[in-house]
């Protein structure tokens, strides 16, 4: 019987340091240019896959701001299931509103920050505008993804750190693309360990 003991004890540790070991991750670079070879800045870039979308987590808070009559950023990136303040920090009212199929809502004329935040539950890009500024435009880019960022708005290289080894689908948008057109996309292999470039020509940015 203690024999018998000593090899659950054993075999439970083992099991212990099997759960416990080390993930392995590498590191994806992504540089991204335009036509003429210039670095695009603010560009959004995010690796898509199966086993992605299965460690998707929202983000605890979220703000899209109006300021001096611009959504403040102009561009929010957040994943699925995130909930987004729309504080508006203006003495006049605005009137946010969207029709995008990703996301349709609309927040009457206020001021202050409404009460409820909106729901983003469906991965797309999501069209801002308001109902009596028609100048103001902004983006939600809602993704399925954990691996995401965004160019520098200078320029320059994108670094998505801690992404597991497997096959991704790389994606690229940018605001600057015509209305409705899809990102880029290529297929991307990420390794164990260690780090993978790719690079990325964005076409049809407008100027």
């Amino acid at each position: 019987m203690r024999n018998l003991l000593h090899t659950l004890r054993w075999r439970a540790a083992g099991l212990t340091l099997l759960v416990a070991g080390p993930t392995l991750a590498a590191t994806v670079q992504v540089d991204v240019s335009d036509e003429a070879g210039r670095m695009v800045g603010g560009a959004v870039v995010f690796l898509e896959s199966p086993a992605a979308r299965a460690q998707v987590k929202p983000l605890p808070k979220a703000d899209m701001a109006q300021e001096k009559k611009q959504f403040l950023p102009e561009v929010l990136v957040v994943p699925v299931g995130t909930q987004v303040h729309f504080p508006n920090r203006d003495s006049v009212r605005h009137h946010v509103y969207s029709f995008s199929p990703a996301k349709k809502f609309e927040l009457k004329l206020y001021t202050g920050t409404p009460a409820n935040p909106v729901l983003f539950d469906q991965a797309g890009i999501v069209v801002l505008g308001c109902n009596i500024h028609d100048r103001m435009v902004g983006w939600v880019v809602v993704v399925d993804t954990p691996y995401y960022a965004q160019s520098p708005e200078t320029g320059g290289r994108v670094q998505l750190e801690g992404v597991p080894a497997g096959n991704y689908k790389l994606r690229v948008w940018h605001s600057r693309l015509a209305p409705g057109a899809p990102a880029h996309e290529q297929a991307v292999v990420v390794p164990a360990t260690g780090s993978v470039q790719a690079a990325v020509k964005m076409t049809g940015l407008s100027p």
